[in-house]
């Protein structure tokens, strides 16, 4: 058996208490400014870990109404001066945008281009579709770029990654 210098001590069931340092005492016994807690200070991954889950949950929008509704109206302006959006108008850019994009899961195509033909459908929202087809192909586009970059054996995206993920899809040469 191997030598050791410490001897063996008994246990006796309980904690024998140690005297506290000055240093210490003064700490523990000296209140907090204010009584206010410090904020709790999460791992460095664990909040961005927290986000996506938590985007990953919710259906909402992420792009604000306004700024996207001002976005397309600047857009449509390049194309012609004094635009002004009807309701037929807003529904047939919807329906455009959702065929581009490919939304077309349980017939959302055919029944946007049936109320068109109508003419009854009036929409209180008249930029929802358009944006939720264009967040859409956004998230799409970046899911493709994440993966680009983790070929790359990377974990942040770059520009180059949103490039080859265009190129790949055919989007530009």
């Amino acid at each position: 058996m191997a030598r050791v210098k410490q001897t063996v001590r008994r246990n006796i069931g309980y904690k024998v208490p140690r005297k506290m340092l000055a240093t210490k005492a003064a700490r523990k016994s000296a209140p907090t400014a204010g009584g206010v807690r410090k904020p709790y200070r999460y791992r460095p991954g664990t909040r961005a870990l927290l986000e996506i889950r938590k985007y990953q949950k919710s259906t909402d929008l992420l792009i604000r109404k306004a700024p996207f509704q001002r976005l397309v109206r600047q857009i449509a302006k390049t194309f012609k001066e004094d635009l002004r959006f009807q309701s037929t108008a807003v529904l047939a850019l919807q329906v455009k945008t959702v065929s581009i994009v490919g939304l077309e899961r349980g017939g959302l195509v055919q029944s946007l281009l049936d109320a068109t033909a109508s003419h009854c459908l009036l929409l209180p929202k008249p930029f929802f579709r358009t944006q939720e087809a264009s967040e859409a192909y956004l998230i799409g586009l970046f899911e493709d770029t994440n993966l680009c970059a983790i070929h790359a054996k990377r974990v942040t995206i770059m520009p180059k990654d949103m490039q080859l993920a265009r190129r790949i899809r055919g989007e530009r040469a």
